[in-house]
This record gives C-alpha cells, sequence and structure tokens, in this order.
C-alpha cells in the first residue's frame, strides 16, 4: 500500500523515474509553487503498476540516464506532454515517439558546456604530458628506484580534430585556441560563422588530426562511429578523448588498439558499458580514465537545477519553455 497518496496534493506532478545526480545533490532547488515531484522509486509498487496508477495526472517527467523514456513508458503515460532531461544528453528519450505525439522535450546542454570543455582539455593535457601516471610513478617509489620519468609531448600546435561542434564543441575549440592548437572539426553541418577546417567524416578529419575530442551526441548515426579504421588514421601517437557518450566509440576496438599501441593515449570520462571497465585498461599508462564526473561541478549542477526548474515553471505557466531541443 502506498504511504503517501501523491494524488491529494493540488500541484501538477512531475514523474521522477529514478533521481538524477542534480535532484540527488540539490533536492531543495526543486520546490515549487509550480509543481510538485512524483517520486517512483520510492514506492513499493512495481514501475508499469505505479504508472498506471498516475498516469491520467503525469503531464511532465524529469528524465536522466538512468531512467530512459521509452516508447512503452510514453504509453503508459496518455496526459503526458514535456520530458525534461536533467543532463545534456537526450539519446535515453525516444526523440521519435515524442514528436509523433507532440511531446516536448528540453536539456540543460549548454549549462555544461564551459565545464566540460574544460575537463577535455585536462585530459588531453594528462595523457599528453603523461601526468597521471607521473604521479604513479612518484607515489609508488620508481623516482628514486628507476630515475627520470620519460617526457611527455606539448600541446602546443597539435592539430585537434573535433567531432561535434555544437555548443560543447564550440568551447574546446575556444580553448584549443588559446593553447595555439590547430583546430579541425566534423560535424551534421558545417558551421560558416568559423573558421576551422570543416571535414564531411571523421575518418578523414583523423587522418589529418593529432587527437580527436569527442563532443558530439549518442544516436544510431554516431554509434560506434569511431571504429578501428577511425583509430588507424589517427595513427600510432594520436590521442583520443570522450566526455560524451562511451557507445560513439567501438570500444572493443579501441582497447585492441590501445594494447597493441596502434594508437597513442586516451582520456576517457564516458565508456560503453558504465560503470564496468575493460580491464585491459587498468594496466596502460597512456590511459586517463574518470567515472563520468569530469564534466560536473557544484556550480554546474547549481545551474541546471535552475534551467531545469525554470523549463518546468514555465511548461506549467504556459509560458515559452527555456531550452528546448525538438526543433534542433
Amino acid at each position: 500500500m502506498e504511504q503517501c497518496d501523491y494524488r491529494s496534493q493540488d500541484l501538477p506532478q512531475v514523474l521522477v523515474i529514478k533521481p538524477p545526480p542534480i535532484l540527488t545533490f540539490f533536492e531543495d532547488k526543486f520546490i515549487s509553487s509550480k509543481f510538485q515531484l512524483l517520486k517512483a522509486w520510492e514506492s513499493t509498487l512495481p514501475l508499469d503498476q505505479f504508472l498506471t496508477t498516475y498516469a491520467g495526472s503525469v503531464r511532465a517527467v524529469l528524465s536522466s540516464a538512468d531512467s530512459p523514456i521509452t516508447a512503452d513508458i510514453i504509453r503508459l503515460l496518455p496526459s503526458l506532454q514535456i520530458v525534461v532531461a536533467a543532463g545534456a544528453g537526450i539519446n535515453q528519450i525516444d526523440l521519435n515517439e515524442c514528436r509523433r505525439l507532440g511531446i516536448a522535450v528540453t536539456n540543460v546542454a549548454g549549462v555544461f558546456s564551459d565545464d566540460g570543455a574544460d575537463a577535455a582539455i585536462g585530459l588531453l593535457i594528462d595523457v599528453l604530458r603523461k601526468i597521471s601516471a607521473a604521479d604513479r610513478y612518484v607515489r609508488n617509489g620508481l623516482w628514486h628506484a628507476k630515475g627520470d620519468y620519460p617526457l611527455g609531448s606539448k600541446l602546443g600546435g597539435k592539430r585537434v580534430g573535433i567531432v561535434g561542434l555544437g555548443g560543447f564543441g564550440l568551447a574546446v575549440a575556444k580553448r584549443l585556441e588559446a593553447f595555439g592548437c590547430i583546430v579541425l572539426y566534423n560535424s551534421r553541418k558545417q558551421k560558416p560563422f568559423v573558421p576551422y577546417p570543416f571535414y564531411t567524416n571523421v575518418y578523414e578529419l583523423a587522418i589529418d588530426s593529432d587527437a580527436l575530442i569527442i563532443c558530439c551526441a549518442l544516436n544510431a548515426e554516431t554509434r560506434h562511429m569511431i571504429n578501428r579504421k577511425v583509430m588507424l588514421a589517427l595513427g600510432k601517437q594520436g590521442i583520443i578523448i570522450n566526455i560524451a557518450r562511451g557507445a560513439i566509440i567501438n570500444e572493443k576496438e579501441m582497447v585492441e588498439c590501445l594494447v597493441k599501441g596502434e594508437i597513442g593515449g586516451a582520456g576517457l570520462d564516458v565508456l560503453e558499458n558504465e560503470p564496468n571497465v575493460p580491464e585491459e585498461l587498468f594496466e596502460l599508462d597512456n590511459v586517463v580514465l574518470s567515472p563520468h564526473r569530469v564534466v560536473f561541478t557544484p556550480e554546474g549542477f547549481m545551474a541546471a537545477c535552475e534551467l531545469v526548474v525554470g523549463n518546468l515553471e514555465a511548461f506549467f505557466s504556459d509560458k515559452p519553455l527555456l531550452s528546448s531541443v525538438m526543433d534542433e
């Protein structure tokens, strides 16, 4: 039996199947005079039964990577009018079904662009200059036992290919320019307002790049887009940085290329089957790993909360949404 009858409340309900990180850290910011949260994860009911129970009253859903909004979920919510993504990614949402039914979708992509770009450059510098590997070398007493650590490579002058020149990619490009890098890019469309060379496919981009930074969304077209062919084109000194989505890279082929020395290294905040990490990567000093957290900061989470709440309050006030993605 349910401990709380959400239907007794007067405010419209926003369904949350599982709490996204911004809600976990800043739940007090979601207190609003315009809506209330319907917390499915606190219910003892199976999810399908819970959704059926509240189907008639749920007009909005707060979504995250851990709570996909599939066509099956949407069919259980006939009153649904908006899906608000708590992060930049929207690959967990069935956009085609939302378009078909006229369901609005928003995200917080721009909020994390600067923090994500900082992290991308940090990972690239770490791999090139061997910072994390050198740290382990010192901590393990090897500096005294074996002498000086091998030199790293400079960032300035490197040709860096950006895969996906949206807001995130543009923020990365701005930082690369400050370091004296040559910026190249691949994107869905050429951007006439930027001076960087445009490549129609990632293979040709990899041929001309010393490093690739993955900044694009995950979808059917980009899944495993960075494959063995692309990595071999990048070459034995080439570096891959990924803080977008793990499945954009063919992980099995990437591991093989790294183990065989067919690419120079990788900085990975995201993996294909998180939180599972291929064990081979643990033994490689030219790989820097992070647990899908480098783009997040307290400041970014606060800004994301404000945007999510702003979108929900705009929706329930019949005002224009702040960050709709359906027209992109």
